[in-house]
């Protein structure tokens, strides 16, 4: 158990260091869209995976956001805005951060990403019954 607690805060640590560096990008460097994207989706991957450690789910090692939703789906109901916000954020992941995929988001696109991310953050900790104590 205690082995468990220590990976939830990991990821939950780790989600919470990349969600803090894309707002301090969108309020002082706004225009790193692509760095403010990938430190959003990284966010949204790490606290997801922190919910399914918690609620004891095993996954793959992976980037997919729909795919980690789908295992949330398979313990308790998602909801199909939800899904919509997965889908904005999955293809900020890694793949994109390569020069033959390369895509700048707009900064509007960057602002809702973050939005997303802060979704997400609040669907985890809302349902990991103690949020403050990671």
């Amino acid at each position: 158990m205690e082995k468990k607690l220590a990976l939830i805060k990991e990821w939950i640590h780790k989600a919470h260091n990349d969600l803090g560096i894309a707002k301090l990008a969108l309020e002082n460097q706004a225009e790193f869209t692509d760095a403010i994207c990938f430190h959003c989706q990284q966010a949204v991957e790490e606290y997801l995976k922190a919910y399914l450690i918690h609620r004891d789910v095993e996954f793959k090692k992976t980037h997919s956001i729909s795919y980690l939703l789908d295992l949330v789906r398979d313990i308790e109901e998602v909801s199909d805005e939800l899904y919509q916000n997965a889908e904005i954020i999955e293809s900020y992941a890694v793949e994109i951060r390569y020069p033959d995929n390369w895509y700048e988001p707009t900064k509007e696109e960057a602002l809702e990403a973050y939005n997303v991310a802060v979704i997400f953050k609040k669907y985890v900790l809302d349902r990991i019954n103690k949020p403050e104590s990671y």
